[in-house]
């Protein structure tokens, strides 16, 4: 009977503990699976530059550029494309952030759509509409900082490579909710085209290493993607796109080490492109469509940035609650039962063991989260098994303390409820 007493004590004891440690480790998503995460206020720019930016005529988008922004070749608009409710998200509803000098120079500057600030001084004047002086809404050194850690941690992720085929390269995916992809700089420079089939709505990560990407090189004159509903491969532009652009709009371009990027003129690009270490040259026509976020940026002409947000999930791993815990002194404190959220630093825990918010670190609350990673509550991701590089690698040591002290945690509460059935068995028999 003592045997028997004792091992329900155990199991009970046990399941308690278990109980209290499951909740918020089971949380933690699985490989592949969580909240997406957004680029936070980087996200809703079209140009998003640290440094300087030298550009004419136009950005369909919003434009924040930390340094100095240099318009007077031609003049610059800025925003005719924004919606009402984007312009409502921009900080402080400004479309055009400027950290530094406006460089003007007699030319017509005008933002189209929501305000314009400018922190530094408007050189050579000209008419400017829209646009007044003030402090910037825009801690770039900040953002930047976080961009850099989620391109470092998206690299991270195992991607599948392209076909090349002559000057022809391709790349094939097929997970309906993310694919992903790693080329070098020099193999995807090489091509003469460039074509993308995965389906339709599902985001895709094509991450280029290398120091260096010139599109002159072959050079690059087309990129082509998959419509799912034609069977076949449309040339993107402004006026066409595959799926209604549906894959376009999801499309990221990471380059987590280069230090240059040249578009060649002869071509759209289509997706957004994060370059956060990169100075950007879109040289003097044809579009990126997409944002771009790069250390600085020169193009003129026809070389403009399109209005086609990034809307794609890049995949995190679910916070866990918080569960009140027991400080020595005994009064209740606030503490996790699963892995860590990430620090203000952007760092967070990442298969390869460096500190980066990779897709299977934690996405912070809001935006002020690392790697300008915030968890959209109502997106979810699951990025298992297919092609183009299927889900991402799991962080299996998230667990490890976790279980570690569960372990401990059932052993106490075991033996605790063990000892006190025998004192109390002890106490009636005497």
């Amino acid at each position: 009977m003592r045997k028997s007493i004792s091992a329900a004590a155990v199991a009970l004891g046990g399941s308690l503990a278990l109980a209290a440690l499951v909740v918020p480790t089971t949380a933690t998503a699985a490989p592949g699976e969580g909240e997406c995460l957004t680029l936070g206020v980087a996200g809703k720019y079209g140009e998003f530059i640290e440094g300087d930016d030298t550009h004419s005529p136009d950005a369909e988008g919003a434009v924040a550029v930390g340094g100095n922004a240099d318009f007077s070749h031609g003049g610059f608009t800025v925003g005719n494309e924004l919606t009402a409710a984007e312009v409502a998200a921009l900080p402080g509803g400004n479309a055009l952030v400027i950290g530094g000098n406006l460089i003007q120079n007699g030319a017509h500057v005008q933002v189209m759509k929501g305000k314009g600030v400018v922190a530094g001084q408007v050189i050579g004047g000209g008419q400017l509409e829209g646009v007044t002086k003030g402090p910037s809404p825009i801690d770039f050194a900040a953002e930047f900082a976080k961009l850099r850690a989620l391109s470092t941690g998206l690299a991270k992720t195992a991607g599948a490579a392209p076909v090349a085929d002559g000057r022809q390269l391709t790349f094939t995916g097929s997970d309906a909710r993310a694919n992903f992809f790693t080329v070098p700089a020099d193999t995807l420079q090489k091509a003469n085209e460039i074509r993308l089939k995965v389906p339709a709505g599902s985001s895709t990560v094509i991450t280029v290493t290398g120091g260096g990407y010139d599109q002159t090189k072959a050079p690059t004159s087309g990129f082509l993607i998959w419509d799912n509903a034609r069977k076949s491969y449309v040339l993107d532009d402004k006026l066409q796109s595959a799926d209604g652009g549906a894959e376009r709009a999801k499309l990221l371009w990471n380059f987590p080490t280069a230090t240059k990027i040249t578009k060649h003129s002869g071509n759209a690009w289509p997706g957004s492109i994060l370059a956060p270490n990169a100075a950007f040259d879109l040289g003097r026509g044809g579009p990126v469509n997409g944002s771009v976020w790069a250390k600085s940026l020169t193009g003129s002409g026809g070389a403009e940035t399109h209005h086609y947000p990034f809307s794609g999930c890049l995949p995190g791993t679910v916070v866990p609650p918080t569960t009140p815990t027991t400080t020595p002194s005994g009064s209740p404190s606030t503490g996790t039962g699963g892995p860590e959220s990430p620090s203000p630093s952007g760092s967070a825990s990442t298969p390869g063991g460096g500190e980066s918010p990779s897709p299977s670190g934690s996405g912070g609350p809001s935006e002020s989260a690392p790697a300008g990673a915030t968890p959209s509550p109502s997106a979810t991701h699951g990025g298992s098994g297919g092609g183009g590089g299927g889900g991402l690698a799991f962080t299996g040591t998230e667990g490890l303390v976790p279980l570690t002290v569960g372990g401990a945690a059932v052993l106490a509460a075991g033996g605790a409820l063990v000892y006190k059935a025998r004192r109390k068995k002890a106490a009636a028999s005497s």
